[in-house]
């Protein structure tokens, strides 16, 4: 299936899926490498360091220190790369209803970390969002 670039579409057909568990982000020396033992969602090389998303539990298991507790959401259509304006819109209608976000886009799909108590009050406003531009 060929990704999606037409910002209608992409708001109409976004399916957002709140996940389970609790995400945080955690931050490692520029020369450390991360334990063995974590699976990370995301992890991203800085200069001043590098970044981990991970499950809390597995963070406190590996005595991380940690931040941001976090809903995952994932906008389940496939987004092209460089499509213009999709993250723009959802975060915008987001930032509106007092929610913050951290975005990050991967080849697929992109996804949505939201504050752990705000994660069922994002999903109803992304999902009111997709009826709104015409979705099922």
């Amino acid at each position: 299936m060929a990704a999606e670039r037409n910002l209608d579409a992409l708001l109409r057909r976004m399916s957002p899926e709140l996940q389970d568990g609790v995400f945080v982000f955690c931050s490692l020396a520029p020369a450390d490498e991360p334990p063995l033992a974590l699976t990370p969602l995301m992890l991203f090389r800085e200069r001043e360091g590098i970044t981990l998303i991970v499950r809390r539990e597995e963070a406190e298991q590996a005595g991380l220190i940690h931040q941001f507790a976090a809903r995952l959401i994932t906008l389940s259509v496939h987004s092209a790369l460089d499509a213009v304006g999709f993250l723009a819109a959802v975060t915008t209608a987001l930032a509106a209803a007092g929610i913050s976000v951290n975005a990050v886009s991967a080849f697929h799909h992109d996804h949505l970390f939201v504050p752990e108590g705000q994660g069922e009050q994002a999903i109803r406003l992304l999902r009111e969002m997709s009826r709104g531009a015409g979705g099922d």
